[in-house]
């Protein structure tokens, strides 16, 4: 279970005073022209509307697919969930400020939010409802669903399409996505070049803990595993998937069903726990006698690919793809 969120701090209005009477001239059929159609109203993944008085500047990110995405977007946030996190495991897309780190992904410091005054904060439905509702009385929330077993590459582009919308950038969020079906193409021509077309493909990403190996297949419906179709790969995992996510649960034993194919796994030097395919399986009599391990068909992607993430990600995940399959 979660630690219990921190309780956000009351928020306070100052109540604005108008100056002397004759002061202050009345707005313009102009000025409230203009106001009018730069306000945004956005309905987000929990069916509230979210209203903006304009494109958001100050935006806090909760998750860091939608941190990516708006720096991927050329908006700069001002708080990011588990800053030295996001630099570890998403380096397609770097910062490019030094924004307010505020808190974990699973529980945010509310205190340090409101602190930031944000324009917009964005949070994943993964975050608990109390934490959304104690972030709602900080500031517009958009509330994103990151993953969506049934169509994993359209949910991506979906959110970056909203935010997007909410921060006035919606001719760069298309350009993402023509940039992105064309490393896609790229990517399957590539492939297929190689003898690649139709190959049996096995992504999964793993973890010690308490001395137990713990792998995690990414099936056809996870993001990456949508990409790998996309890129002419035949998924070689027969385990079901959760629904948002599309990820499975297995052991080194279930890896024997996976036969003859091609394997990939993402891990990280900063995370010894999570590189478990060349630590505590390298002698582990059924990994070494895996056909694919013994034919070195294990490929170990480049550290710092977001399996989670945007457009960037993904289209770093191609490039390392297919340069560990045709190498």
């Amino acid at each position: 279970m979660r630690r219990l969120l921190l309780t956000a701090a009351a928020a306070t209005a100052a109540a604005l005073t108008l100056a002397a009477c004759g002061t202050t001239e009345p707005a313009t059929n102009d000025d409230a022209a203009k106001k009018t159609t730069e306000r945004i109203t956005l309905t987000d993944a929990s069916g509230t509307q979210v209203q903006l008085d304009g494109p958001a500047r100050k935006v806090v990110g909760a998750e860091w697919d939608a941190v990516e995405m708006l720096v991927s977007l050329g908006v700069d946030p001002v708080g990011v969930a588990d800053v030295k996190g996001y630099k570890t495991w998403d380096t397609a897309v770097p910062l490019r400020n030094e924004p307010k780190d505020i808190g974990t992904r699973g529980e945010p410091s509310m205190d340090t939010v409101a602190a930031l005054a944000p324009d917009l904060v964005i949070a994943s439905s993964d975050l608990p409802d109390a934490a959304v509702k104690q972030l709602r009385e900080i500031a517009p929330v958009l509330e994103i669903r990151s993953a969506d077993a049934s169509d994993p590459i359209g949910r991506m582009t979906g959110n970056l399409d909203l935010i997007a919308k909410a921060t006035g950038t919606t001719e760069q969020a298309e350009k993402l996505t023509e940039d992105f079906e064309a490393k896609l193409a790229e990517g399957k021509k590539a492939l297929a070049d190689a003898g690649h077309a139709g190959t049996k493909y096995a992504f999964a990403d793993g973890y010690v803990i308490s001395n137990q190996v713990s792998i995690r297949p990414f099936t056809s419906g996870s993001l990456i595993g949508a990409v790998n179709e996309r890129l002419g790969l035949k998924n070689a995992w027969t385990v079901k998937g959760d629904e948002s996510y599309g990820l499975g649960s297995t052991d080194v034993e279930g890896l024997t069903a996976l036969g003859d194919v091609q394997f990939a796994y993402i891990g990280s030097d900063g995370d010894k726990n999570s590189t478990p395919f060349t630590g505590v399986l390298a002698e582990d009599k059924v990994w070494t006698s895996l056909p694919f391990v013994k034919k070195g068909n294990v490929h170990r992607l480049d550290d710092g690919i977001w399996m989670f993430g945007g457009t960037g990600s993904m289209s770093q995940y191609v490039d390392s793809v297919v340069t560990a399959l045709t190498k």
